[in-house]
């Protein structure tokens, strides 16, 4: 029997603990492929910070270091100028981007160091208990945010990539989604195309993933990618905001 449908390479044979429904196994999955499609494997190093996003090196078959709360980028950026031989994404939440390491993530791509960046943005703080995020929309009830988001008091949601891609040195900005099979398709387009401008030495590559928090949203699996669809897609539209070859 012709086997069309296997474990990447990159990904270690082992359960995960992420809540059912969390896209975070999704994008997992689409980073272990890319690395496997441009054979980067033994040659990769995968730079996760607190947060859902920490626990990378649980089922990736390949070097991944923590970092401290939003430093990613730091971090990043020393070991790719150290050794520019290797391969170096972040792999990011968005209150680890958005807030804490606002500063950081802004100061690298700025100065287009040459890795890559995937952002899962779900619009909640999801392992410390679903707190207000810097992307949670408003009127979105979260466990600080207990009536819903305002803007007058906690200002409105970032949008990451429109921030990021309006600088001048980042070769690559995308937004995509994993709340369908058409979408998730795009989504590892994207994280591929990311992946092969680091590898060409073109600079800075940036990919916001819209996933889904269903424990912290208070939502079934379902109704979450619903809410992707409905909700977070019309604030944060899917597209390609920057590419500097004019590929699409």
């Amino acid at each position: 029997m012709k086997l069309v449908f296997d474990r990447p390479r990159s990904m270690r044979d082992k359960p995960m603990h992420f809540c059912p429904g969390c896209s975070h196994g999704i994008v997992h999955r689409l980073v272990a492929e890319a690395v496997d499609a441009l054979g980067l494997r033994e040659r990769t190093v995968a730079v996760a910070p607190v947060g859902c996003a920490v626990f990378m090196y649980e089922y990736m078959d390949f070097d991944v270091t923590e970092a401290p709360h939003g430093r990613s980028p730091a971090v990043a950026t020393g070991i790719k100028r150290s050794r520019p031989d290797l391969f170096v994404f972040t792999y990011q939440g968005d209150g680890d981007i958005g807030a804490i390491g606002l500063a950081e993530i802004i100061s690298a791509a700025n100065r287009g160091e040459n890795f890559s960046v995937v952002f899962v943005n779900n619009t909640v703080y999801g392992m410390t208990g679903g707190q207000m995020a810097p992307t949670t929309l408003l009127g979105q009830r979260t466990t600080t945010t207990p009536r819903g988001r305002e803007a007058k008091t906690e200002g409105h949601p970032l949008r990451m990539a429109e921030l990021i891609s309006g600088l001048e040195a980042p070769y690559y900005v995308a937004r995509v989604a994993v709340d369908s099979p058409a979408h998730i398709a795009r989504a590892r387009k994207a994280i591929l195309r990311a992946f092969q401008i680091q590898v060409e030495e073109k600079g800075f590559s940036f990919v916001e993933v819209l996933g889904a928090c269903p424990l912290n949203w208070g939502l079934s699996p379902t109704e979450a990618i619903k809410r992707v669809q409905e909700e977070l897609i019309p604030y944060y539209p899917l597209e390609v905001f920057k590419d500097k070859s004019g590929a699409e």
